[in-house]
């Protein structure tokens, strides 16, 4: 009867095995990315803030920086198999500590970024839609993507699988007629991807600025880890997942920002920019005026479509990545254990209706004070979920050469020194970017006084500060936290290195 409890009682702890392969994990990873969303906000902005033609070449250093990142990542992840990945390595390498203020850190990143898809989400169906006002087309959202969290986690990359190929589709297609037809100058390669282009204005300046926006578009790649424990060979799934995300998002955001470079004619890039989207008021209007001019209106049309898709399937697998953070939290002691336990589907389904407890508050409360959807709710969270991201990618770096240096294996030091050591300078510079920019990121509010961002590194006024120091105050109270909670660590090093 008591191993029948005992058996009982693991089950209720475990995520259900053998759910995901490679392909349904780089479904979230990619879906998470959100490339279409990237590619109608984020470039045309890095193009004309940032360094102009050379923008593809910003988008291809930060691919290469993560591809580095990823090496130790995924060496780590052949060690650790655990629904808590980032957390879980850092407490491997640095501590139990350091693991749990980890976890606090991501947990805020994946609820803001979420936050901040549900401001977009709503803000675009307003506009595009009408009928509801944005809240109400949010709280539509919250209800599907709640739902679809609590079945099996194959239910969700089967719905992600759809919409991504749906996304990439289009993409390609708009990619490939406009480098065919060449545009008005031709293809110009030295243009976008000249080192000495791309860095040009320097990284304090307009080269700063597009890296900032590169390293912004790329958040959610790192969640392949995550589903290690409903894969169905962990030691195999998540390295080749992890790979084969980094290197889609890479290659897609690279060449799609070239061909909108091309589509434009690199020596008039800016000026045919700031024409397309009404002076960056509407920067999808770059694509969708691209895709018209060299496929039809028929491809701005279903890109339109395709973009609001694009923002329901990273709510999903934001929304996913956060409960699996909340279950291995409450797994570990850390929180409330009743968050550590799966439903009948095999999903963690007590941490997933926190998770969407808490963002319907705070949407509650966007709507109650009458804030901007996208101005506020987008720009702030969006801003603080990167740099909080960015901070944790850090710590995994250091992470891994620490755990690798007390715990040699076969791997080459390639994988254990050399490459978690230059994305570990990578990542560090991204921060400071993204620091230093965040006014561009979080909007206006976030300003000092007569502040221009495109000029002045951190300008910000009081709660610019509050938003870009989050992170780092909540890894803080995470570590207190640990120091504080001896029984909990105890506990929790149990799961963490499992």
């Amino acid at each position: 009867m008591a191993l029948d409890q005992k058996s009982q009682e693991s089950s209720d702890r475990t995520l259900r095995k053998g759910r995901l392969g490679v392909i349904g994990i780089v479904f979230f990873v990619v879906a998470a990315a959100a490339p279409l969303v990237g590619m109608t906000g984020a470039v045309p902005v890095a193009i004309v803030l940032g360094n102009g033609a050379a923008a593809p070449g910003a988008y291809l250093f930060a691919g290469i920086i993560l591809l580095l990142f990823s090496v130790g990542y995924a060496a780590m992840s052949q060690r650790v198999t655990n629904t808590g990945a980032f957390f879980a390595y850092i407490g491997r390498g640095l501590g139990r500590n350091a693991g749990i203020a980890a976890s606090f850190v991501s947990v805020l990143a994946y609820l803001t970024i979420q936050l901040a898809i549900y401001g977009f989400f709503g803000g675009l169906m307003e506009a595009q839609v009408g009928v509801l006002p944005w809240w109400g087309w949010t709280l539509l959202a919250w209800l599907a993507v709640t739902a679809l969290s609590l079945l099996r986690v194959d239910v969700g990359a089967k719905l992600l699988g759809v919409l991504m190929l749906a996304e990439l589709t289009v993409l390609v297609i708009g990619a490939i007629a406009i480098l065919i037809d060449g545009g008005p100058e031709g293809l110009n390669w030295g243009a976008s991807f000249s080192p000495d282009l791309i860095l040009a204005g320097g990284l304090a300046g307009s080269a700063g600025i597009a890296f900032a926006f590169a390293f912004a578009s790329f958040i959610g790649f790192e969640a392949t880890a995550i589903y290690g424990e409903e894969s169905k060979n962990p030691k195999r799934a998540v390295p080749r997942a992890t790979y084969l995300a980094v290197g889609v998002i890479t290659v897609l955001f690279a060449v799609t920002a070239f061909a909108l470079v091309t589509g434009m004619g690199a020596s008039n890039v800016i000026e045919e920019t700031l024409a397309r989207s009404d002076g960056l008021e509407n920067p999808a209007g770059v694509l969708f005026s691209l895709a018209s001019d060299y496929v039809g209106p028929w491809l701005a049309t279903v890109m339109s479509i395709l973009v609001l898709s694009s923002l329901f399937a990273g709510l999903l697998a934001f929304q996913n990545a956060a409960s699996r953070y909340l279950f291995a939290l409450g797994r570990g002691g850390v929180i409330s254990s009743s968050a550590g336990t799966v439903n009948g589907r095999g999903a963690p389904g007590r941490a997933s209706a926190i998770v969407s407890i808490i963002t319907g508050i705070v949407m509650i409360l966007f709507a109650a004070f009458q804030l901007d959807p996208i101005g506020n709710m987008f720009f702030w969270f969006s801003g603080l979920a990167v740099v909080a991201i960015v901070l944790i990618e850090a710590l995994v770096c250091i992470a891994v050469i620490r755990f690798f240096l007390q715990n040699k294996g076969t791997e080459n030091v390639f994988v254990t020194l050399i490459a978690p050591v230059l994305a570990f300078i990578g990542l560090v510079l991204a921060e400071y970017l993204l620091m230093s920019r965040f006014g561009l990121l979080a909007g206006e509010l976030t300003l000092a006084a007569g502040v221009d961002p495109t000029v002045t590194a951190f300008g910000l006024n009081a709660f610019g500060w509050f938003l870009v120091l989050s992170p780092f105050i909540v890894l803080v109270i995470g570590f207190v936290v640990s120091l504080t909670r001896k029984k909990t660590n105890e506990d929790l090093l149990q799961d963490v290195i499992s």
